[in-house]
């Protein structure tokens, strides 16, 4: 079957099962000794990257699950599986690529005490003499493996990942310390270092950003059209046999099979399917939600994170398959359409990328608004009157996904008005989606969700009411709540919560200028109105875990 016609079977079952054989690669066919060591991290399966371009019988690759990964963050069931898979399939394809691959499960690591451990015993079990690593893109690893390397015996070369557009060393180029960006700005000058949608030295279209034009609410004739979703069934049953054998903790639904995307021919699968059924509406919907549709948790987005942030996918080749499609669909897949999937990948996900290493480690401790409250029981367990928030927390506990205005508008725009600490924030957003790596996850989370970095990187706090959900979803239309109401016993906690906010912390945020006409509508209210809604606010932030 040519490559064509098996993406076309993909496209007409929905539901491709994994081929590979599923078998852990021993050490059997290994050699006593190798001269080098390569460390490939969980989120480094980058195929392309210039290792393995040329196999060498004297170089010997590690892959590891480790304690330490599945023990620093508790993580959605469904995360575990697909790295691990994913980590698997990988091993495999090394060595029928002609690699020596070492791949070790938790039923070989859980003695180990962390990835220092377990290199230093492969570093004298093998003789090695030289070790090498690529960059890790997580703070923690990146220092791990330096004090490690400063404490080696034998020589040790860091090497970039290959994989974002901008290398790790250019990145000082973009990015200062403690200084705000805007991903606008940026995201112009990789449009030109690029080349693409240019015209020249301008933008297609004569625009840089057609967001204004990507904000459309699903209507119930829309919903009739939405594709169903390409999933995918791994079998995950042995990696659920290891977390339970070595008691990890984790939390959410195990589907059936893992539905996600475990090798590059999944992911060029789930690629191509995006550029032919969702690309054409990508954009027009990207904001929108529902639950009226039971391919509501997909809808047109292209759920492509795990593959890209596991480097299984590159950013480059994702963007020029989709330009590709774009400029074959005679006018089916529109400027707005493309340009608004284009900024995701190689404006957004850079960007906050560049904010992450300018500003570690201090970023992880900033908490600009001083917010202390505990994490409510609903983000775990999805049990909750609010209709927004049960649907977002509930599709994400059984999927580990949720698109990216679930995660800043009705979770993360709770966690802000309710005052969570983003230090419970935090964690919660890095375990529960099975795209979270920190240094993508903690800049939208801590900086752009709950304004923590005080504006590094958004150039305002991103609170609304509950206007705003019911202007993008049909969510509020069977809410136990009213969205209209301010106060009473119904009244939609977003709406005395938004108010509340934007009160308490008027001091930090009255002067930005993209918040005060804010403030002169609370101010234009009279004190009763102005003390009930305070009222209700305190009443409803003493009892958040039984709203």
């Amino acid at each position: 079957m040519n490559e064509k016609s098996e993406l076309s079977a993909v496209f007409q079952r929905k539901t491709v099962s994994m081929s590979e054989d599923h078998r852990v690669p021993g050490t059997g066919d290994l050699k006593n000794s190798y001269k080098r060591l390569r460390l490939i991290l969980g989120d480094q399966l980058n195929a392309a990257h210039s290792w393995y371009q040329q196999p060498d019988e004297e170089t010997l690759y590690l892959m590891a699950e480790l304690p330490q990964e599945v023990g620093y963050a508790r993580h959605h069931v469904q995360k575990v599986e697909a790295f691990f898979l994913a980590m698997t399939n990988f091993a495999q394809a090394l060595q029928k690529a002609g690699c020596h691959v070492l791949h070790l499960t938790l039923d070989d690591t859980h003695d180990y005490a962390d990835l220092d451990e377990c290199l230093a015993d492969q570093l004298s079990r093998y003789g090695i003499r030289e070790f090498e690593y690529q960059r890790p893109d997580e703070y923690r690893l990146y220092k791990q493996l330096e004090r490690f390397s400063a404490r080696s015996q034998i020589p040790v070369r860091c090497v970039d990942t290959e994989h974002f557009l901008v290398p790790a060393d250019e990145l000082p180029q973009y990015f200062i310390s403690g200084k705000s960006h805007r991903m606008e700005s940026f995201y112009r000058k990789l449009r030109r270092r690029f080349n693409i949608l240019m015209n020249g030295t301008e933008p297609s279209g004569g625009r840089w950003n057609f967001d204004t034009e990507n904000r459309s609410k699903l209507k119930p004739s829309d919903l009739q059209d939405l594709p169903a979703p390409l999933v995918f069934a791994n079998d995950a049953r042995a990696v659920r046999a290891r977390l339970s054998k070595h008691s990890v903790q984790t939390f959410g639904v195990s589907q059936d099979d893992c539905l996600w995307p475990v090798n590059r021919r999944q992911a060029l699968s789930l690629l191509a399917f995006f550029c032919e059924h969702c690309l054409p509406n990508f954009g027009r919907f990207q904001d929108a939600m529902s639950d009226q549709s039971e391919f509501s948790w997909s809808l047109y987005h292209s759920r492509l994170s795990f593959a890209l942030n596991s480097k299984m996918l590159s950013p480059l080749l994702v963007v020029s398959k989709a330009l590709e499609a774009y400029d074959a669909s005679d006018g089916r897949i529109s400027l707005a359409q493309i340009e608004g999937f284009v900024r995701q990948v190689i404006g957004w996900r850079e960007f906050v990328r560049g904010i992450y290493w300018a500003n570690m480690p201090e970023y992880a401790t900033l908490n600009h608004l001083n917010a202390e409250r505990d994490l409510p029981q609903q983000y775990w367990s999805g049990q909750t009157r609010m209709n927004c928030m049960a649907q977002s927390i509930g599709q994400t506990l059984d999927y580990a996904y949720a698109h990216h205005i679930q995660r800043l508008m009705v979770t993360g725009n709770f966690a802000l008005l309710a005052g969570i600490d983003p230090d419970q924030v935090d964690p919660w957003y890095l375990g529960v989606y099975v795209d979270a790596i920190e240094w993508v996850e903690m800049p939208n989370t801590r900086g752009m969700s709950q304004f923590a970095d005080g504006g590094l990187v958004g150039s305002k706090a991103y609170a609304a009411s509950g206007n705003y959900i019911h202007k993008m979803s049909d969510y509020c239309r069977s809410c136990f709540y009213s969205v209209k109401e301010k106060t009473g016993p119904k009244a939609c906690p977003f709406n005395a919560l938004y108010w509340d906010f934007m009160v308490r912390n008027r001091e930090i945020l009255g002067s930005n200028p993209r918040q005060n006409l804010v403030y002169k509508h609370w101010d234009r209210q009279s004190k009763d109105e102005q003390d009930a809604i305070r009222d209700k606010a305190q009443q409803l932030l003493v009892n958040l875990d039984g709203l």
